[in-house]
């Protein structure tokens, strides 16, 4: 098997690992991994050639940009306090206790590289996060912040790490100077990503077409990490801008086309990256490996000491932050995603699994430092890596569905049923309004008016069946039903056109371009 066939095979898994998930109640990231770690140890199989330093700008951009495309701006915004206690000071906090007891443990291990293996295995993945937490059923609110501790506490980590690795490669170090560039990292990185974001606002505007505005959209978030990391800003916060703005200002209400080939798009192209993303990390595997070079036992007992570091210091930092984090809430009027109860603080530090992040930033360890000598204990730090990320990946993903089970932690359906109706009652009031607005410049006939008014009050009505009262309801499910009724005939006489269209495509003479281009027309009339 060669390169391009194990991408494939990793392609495919992608594909097939989703409803295997579903049927067996796990998640399709740990599913990936674990095929990654069969492939790894098969000999027919070979090492992965992939640069470490092209890890991160070939998977990071688009399945960051996928994850912001989930969420919005008001509500990082309304979750910024328990997102930084989480994104940033969290990641602090494990950064110097994972440094501090691997500079104890591990023989001869120097500080900064300490602080490296520290920052790098810090981050909980935002793709494993987000992919096991949306599989779940969780409250809303703690996927809101585990996408938002995911999606940031990258940036904290890898500037930490980047500040490590060079103090250990110089053999110096500057607090000042450190903690200057953390500052200008995120201003550049911001403001590279705002103005990637107006730029491509506007290019989306020119471009008009669907096929060429989700292509732009491919493009973004690359361009806005490599411009980023080319200035020394932070190609991650850059991404998560630019996908910000664009998810804020970039969007148009009647731009029904681009928006349904771009949630279509991004659909695809978030499951087939997260599939091989953490395929790799499986195949990975065989780094590992050869890095423990018969000290097995050894390297093992630091392994497992770390990981224990990695998951009590999330515990015993979750109980208080929480804990805070509620006072301050209880002190404030806006709404605020916090963990309610002990329950939901576990499943918060359950889910710290790590992932793509710390596998690449692991292997893009420098083999030498400027003096010529190796990198100081480059193999036990990459060793000891992998088996913080397996066992937090393997272990906490394929525990976690039972463990939210046992507890019972589940999402708030009755609030989401009442937020879908107020959006419901919104939408159908919004529609009543303009076609006030439209009677007072046009003569509407009484009986289209009243036809129209039925209508607005259907579109919240679709929406929200609950909304209506029970005699316009039972009025509206005879309609609802004679509508299906209509439906039904109206797409079976559509796929009688479809299929003579299509058969035409084989006739002699022919033209497939303009065949194609009535086809279109009857599957977009299709889906109305």
């Amino acid at each position: 098997m060669d390169q391009l066939a194990l991408l494939f095979v990793l392609l495919l898994g992608a594909l097939v690992s989703v409803p295997l998930g579903d049927r067996f109640g796990l998640p399709a990231p740990v599913l990936m991994t674990l095929l990654g770690i069969v492939l790894a140890v098969a000999d027919f199989v070979p090492n992965v050639d992939v640069p470490p330093d092209l890890i991160l700008p070939l998977l990071l951009p688009p399945l960051l940009y996928a994850a912001v495309r989930r969420t919005s701006w008001r509500q990082f915004a309304a979750n910024r306090r328990p997102i930084f206690l989480l994104a940033v000071a969290l990641v602090f906090v494990t950064t110097v206790c994972v440094a501090a007891v691997a500079h104890s443990i591990v023989p001869g291990l120097p500080v900064a590289a300490a602080v490296a293996l520290g920052a790098l295995v810090a981050p909980p993945d935002p793709v494993a996060a987000t992919a096991v937490a949306g599989q779940l059923g969780l409250p809303r609110r703690l996927v809101s912040i585990l996408e938002g501790e995911g999606l940031f506490n990258d940036v904290t980590a890898i500037v930490l790490y980047h500040v490590a690795v060079a103090a250990a490669v110089s053999g110096a170090f500057h607090p000042a100077r450190a903690a200057l560039d953390l500052v200008l990292s995120a201003v550049v990185a911001v403001a590279v990503g705002v103005a990637l974001g107006w730029s491509a606002n506007r290019l989306l505007d020119l471009l008009g077409d669907a096929t060429l505005q989700v292509g732009l959209t491919l493009l973004v978030p690359y361009a806005s990490y490599v411009l980023a990391e080319e200035l020394h800003g932070s190609g991650v916060l850059a991404v998560l801008t630019t996908a910000l703005f664009l998810s804020e200002y970039g969007t148009d209400p009647d731009d029904v086309m681009t928006r349904l080939a771009g949630h279509t798009f991004w659909d695809i192209v978030d499951t087939l990256v997260t599939g091989v993303a953490f395929g790799l990390i499986g195949l990975e595997l065989h780094n590992a490996i050869r890095t423990a070079s018969g000290r097995w036992g050894e390297m093992l007992g630091w392994a497992g000491v770390i990981v224990a570091v990695v998951v009590v210091v999330r515990l015993v930092y979750l109980l208080p932050a929480t804990w805070l984090t509620k006072r301050l809430h209880a002190k404030r009027d806006h709404d605020e995603d916090i963990p309610m109860t002990w329950r939901e603080t576990v499943i918060m530090w359950w889910s710290g699994m790590r992932g793509v992040a710390s596998v690449a930033l692991a292997l893009a360890i420098p083999l030498e430092t400027d003096d010529g000598s190796a990198f100081p204990d480059r193999n036990e730090i990459v060793f000891i890596a992998f088996g913080v990320i397996m066992a937090t990946l393997v272990l906490q993903g394929l525990t976690l569905p039972w463990l939210v089970k046992r507890l019972g932690v589940q999402s708030d359906t009755e609030r989401e049923k009442e937020f879908e109706r107020a959006l419901a009652v919104r939408a159908a009031k919004a529609a009543k309004r303009r076609l006030r607005e439209i009677e007072e410049v046009e003569e509407l006939p009484e009986e289209l008016s009243e036809q129209m008014l039925r209508r607005a009050f259907e579109i919240g009505v679709r929406i929200s069946p609950e909304m209506g009262e029970e005699e316009r309801r039972e009025a509206h499910e005879m309609r609802m039903r004679r509508l299906k009724r209509m439906r039904r005939i109206q797409g079976e006489l559509l796929s009688a056109a479809r299929h003579e269209v299509l058969a035409a495509r084989s006739e002699p003479g022919a033209d497939p371009e303009i065949v194609d281009r009535v086809l279109r027309h009857l599957d977009v009339r299709s889906l109305r």
